[in-house]
């Protein structure tokens, strides 16, 4: 009988999704900013549970209250209570970061993979359209495009998403380009399947997980471009409660009452801060899957 001197290591049966999902909950970082932004976003969503006052009642006669038991965070100029502000502005300035960013990545990924999969003419004016877009900073351009619709907060939200479009098609492209070379695609080719399936089930699915990180840092970003559109006046306008727009209104008031300001500014700061540390972990959990993909087929 012949006796095995080691332990034969059998193949992993999980998905690869499900051993990036692994590898993401062992970085501590990235848990600690998805358990804070999703009690950032669970205190917006029960908003109306955690506190009766209502955001944009005025009482001039409790106005500058500190922050005390009947109002956890003090009460504005208008004796508004600034935790319900707080809680029904965190739902407006994260829709607007997950709406901005929904919109910016849709045009940029679609821009991304035809000028990337059709090359030639089509890649070289998409091209240029966005080098025109990336003369710009993503604060200016979304400035420029709300100065031609016009302030507002459906306007602010398209003016971000806007300006996140050039790093979606850019990064879209780039992956596009190595993909289209590959042997399936090829084959798909030669088979005669419709350029707008292959890009749909071939290619999409294939450069979704540099474009996911991107999108989960880009939350972050829009949050805080959004906000400062507001708070230039160019956002939410009042008495709608939204974090940017409650910093522009504290600012005249930090020596009456600092509350006003620090505690949306605490806000902006936490949900952009859980938002990165996740994206990060995200990052380096599928930058580890990638290096492993490219250990084994060198090996082989």
């Amino acid at each position: 009988m012949t006796s095995l001197s080691h332990k034969t290591e059998l193949p992993s049966a999980r998905s690869p999704t499900a051993l990036m999902i692994s590898r993401l909950r062992r970085q501590r970082g990235a848990m600690l900013g998805l358990v804070l932004f999703m009690l950032l976003v669970l205190a917006a969503i029960a908003a109306s549970v955690l506190t009766t006052a209502n955001p944009i009642y005025v009482d001039v006669s409790a106005a500058f209250q500190p922050p005390s038991i009947e109002h956890p965070m003090g009460t504005d100029n208008l004796g508004r209570s600034i935790f319900a502000r707080f809680l029904y502005g965190a739902r407006i300035s994260l829709t607007m970061g997950v709406i901005a960013v929904a919109l910016g990545s849709t045009v940029g990924i679609t821009l991304g993979i035809t000028a990337g999969f059709y090359g030639k003419w089509v890649d070289a004016f998409l091209s240029w359209f966005v080098e025109v877009l990336l003369a710009f900073p993503g604060i200016l351009l979304a400035l420029s495009v709300v100065a031609i619709l016009g302030p507002g907060l459906s306007n602010a939200m398209i003016a971000v998403g806007v300006a996140f479009t050039p790093s979606f098609m850019r990064l879209a492209r780039s992956t596009v380009l190595v993909a289209r070379e590959q042997d399936y695609i090829l084959a798909a080719r030669a088979l005669g399947v419709p350029n707008w399936r292959i890009m749909v089930r071939h290619i999409l699915p294939n450069i979704l997980r540099p474009l996911l990180v991107l999108t989960t840092l880009g939350m972050g970003n829009a949050i805080l471009e959004g906000a400062a559109l507001s708070f230039l006046g160019l956002g939410a306008q009042p008495p709608t409660p939204e974090w940017g727009s409650m910093l522009s209104t504290g600012r005249s008031f930090m020596r009456q009452g600092w509350w006003i300001t620090v505690f949306p500014g605490l806000g902006i700061f936490l949900v952009v801060l859980s938002v990165n540390l996740f994206g990060d972990g995200l990052g380096d959990a599928l930058d580890y899957d990638a290096r492993s993909q490219h250990q084994v087929e060198t090996e082989n």
